[in-house]
């Protein structure tokens, strides 16, 4: 790679809550104080981080923190998304499919009911049914499930140089969807050091000081509110949608300092590095081989561009690292205010790693600013000339390391193989989790299920109505029994998966079709009990398999609000 190249990085970050409005002194409860026996429960998202990039999962990616709650809890080795950021989202804020929601695209209205880009209303959120099951309610961090229309003046709006009042309609702000409480952004794409679409409460948030990194300030907020709500008798619900790992690459120049040699190996070396240590966390029958082949021929040591490519991942890595380190923080917090061992903490992350080279999209369009707030220009590294990690660079890790994050899987974010649907997942619950500590539960569950275990934790009962709204029936199924070592004797019949036209329907006997847009064969099926990883499509062998559970898919669709999808 060209010696002349130049890395920039930002001199100093420095941690510091977003606003002083968010500042809560840290007071431990009262050690006499009578809580509710109902858990706290914090739901965390990570965005597009790779199935094995966490320790726990294989990865060599230092996530000491992840780690410890998956020791002392549990993981899981079957948990489906939306397959992209928008319909995951909207699916677990409501326990429905993404297109019941009303985003079974992105956040732009395609005028039929399953693509508005909007949350419907005739779905709740978490937020507010357990608002009203007497939870205290919060949300740090990306929202992404408004519709974002774009402005005349879109280049500008994105660099700050104009204001408006609302991002989105603000009648699904996270304040007006059962949130009491919220910091974060409405977009879903931003700037690490200078977040578009900056929102505290309903107020646009101007500016932010030096030295601002997302990661670090949705933290120090969450722990803001953990302290204030600790306080009350009342257990709160709080939701932290962290911006990491998705790009731009944006990090701290100590945290890529970490991992500036670990991936010069190479695509190749590290992604086998990742199987074997995969094979050894017991996430999979380690009597089987399920590594699947790798998407690409071409060789590291053929690659003109390594110097690049590495540095590119090792930001990626610093990304993670640093959302690890500032999970450690909230940990921390919940130990301090007495709460961590009746909060039922579940991480896991919103897709599959991203195969985009963002680096190639087109400045000032849609969330991809042309310039900073001092009117710099954004540096797009099309050539790879230029280093990601500060500040005024655009760039991503591109689909070669997409391949390696989601080691074992085939493809990525975007597509409905295990590569783009599977999430790394780990709850933990002192106080109530039965199951044995560091197993993994093999259950298929999906983010859909997440909404009704948060009513079954709460005692709260869905609604059939809601502020004047027909409340669509929940989709989700609770798997709290498995949390407490019973089988999780309730499943669903299938789960289904339509985004762009790419649609998979995965059955309770473990059967899955997949279909892609473009490709010149109908459906293709694969066995996931013997076939985990989806190397053999069987589809040829088991026609009246694939006829029946198309079958099913389409009854499925047509339940679930999913349409041929507007060009």
């Amino acid at each position: 790679m060209k010696k002349q190249m130049k890395a920039h990085f930002l001199k100093k970050a420095y941690p510091l809550l977003p606003l002083t409005t968010l500042a809560v002194s840290v007071n431990a409860c009262d050690s006499d104080r009578q809580k509710t026996e109902r858990p706290n429960i914090l739901v965390i998202l990570a965005d597009d981080m790779g199935y094995s990039d966490p320790g726990c999962y294989g990865g060599e990616i230092q996530t000491p923190h992840l780690d410890r709650l998956a020791q002392n809890g549990v993981r899981f080795s079957r948990f489906y998304n939306g397959g992209k950021s928008c319909p995951t989202r909207s699916a677990l804020l409501t326990g429905l499919y993404p297109h019941q929601a009303g985003v079974g695209r992105m956040t732009f209205d395609a005028g039929l009911p399953g693509y508005r880009g909007n949350m419907t209303h005739n779905g709740v959120t978490i937020a507010e049914v357990l608002q009203t099951a007497g939870y205290q309610t919060g949300m740090i961090g990306k929202w992404h499930v408004a519709e974002t229309p774009l402005r005349q003046d879109q280049r500008q709006w994105l660099a700050h140089q104009v204001q408006y009042d609302n991002f989105a309609p603000i009648d699904n702000y996270p304040v007006r969807r059962g949130f009491q409480n919220f910091y974060g952004t409405i977009y879903g794409v931003v700037n690490y050091f200078d977040p578009f679409s900056l929102v505290n409460g309903e107020e646009p948030v101007q500016s932010v000081p030096k030295g601002y990194y997302s990661t670090i300030a949705l933290a120090d907020s969450a722990a803001a509110y953990i302290n204030r709500y600790a306080r009350s008798d009342s257990p709160f619900f709080l939701y932290l949608a962290f911006h990491s790992p998705h790009w731009p690459l944006h990090a701290l120049p100590e945290d890529i300092k970490k991992y500036e040699d670990v991936y010069k190996a190479g695509w190749e070396t590290i992604r086998k590095k990742r199987y074997e240590r995969i094979r050894e966390t017991g996430i999979f029958d380690r009597t089987k081989d399920f590594l699947s082949e790798r998407h690409f021929s071409d060789a590291w040591e053929e690659n003109a561009s390594d110097e690049w490519d590495a540095h590119a991942m090792a930001v990626h890595a610093a990304m993670i690292d640093r959302m690890d380190q500032e999970i450690g923080k909230i940990i921390r917090t919940l130990e301090k205010t007495g709460e961590l061992d009746n909060t039922v903490i579940l991480f896991l992350s919103d897709n599959g790693c991203s195969s985009e080279s963002c680096q190639m999209y087109s400045e000032g369009e849609n969330d991809r600013p042309a310039e900073l707030r001092n009117g710099d220009p954004m540096i797009y590294p099309r050539k790879k000339e230029v280093l990601p990690g500060e500040e005024n660079v655009w760039a991503s890790i591109g689909a070669k390391w997409a391949n390696v994050a989601n080691t074992p899987f085939r493809f990525w974010k975007g597509t409905m193989y295990e590569g783009g649907i599977c999430t790394p997942a780990i709850l933990h619950w002192s106080k109530g989790l039965k199951a044995k500590k560091g197993s993994v539960i093999s259950d298929p569950c999906h983010v859909i299920d997440i909404m009704a275990t948060c009513l079954e934790l709460a005692q709260a009962k869905y609604p059939e109505s809601y502020n004047g709204n027909n409340i669509i029936p929940l989709e989700g199924i609770s798997f709290l029994p498995a949390l407490k070592g019973q089988k999780h004797a309730d499943r669903h019949e299938v789960i289904g998966f339509e985004h762009f036209n790419e649609k998979a329907l995965i059955a309770a006997d473990g059967w899955k079709i997949v279909r892609r847009p473009g490709q010149k064969k109908e459906w293709e099926l694969y066995d996931l009990n013997a076939d985990r990883t989806e190397m053999h499509d069987v589809a040829s062998q088991y026609p009246d398999r694939v006829a029946q559970m198309v079958a099913k898919y389409e009854a499925w669709a047509a339940r679930c609000l999913v349409e041929p999808a507007p060009k």
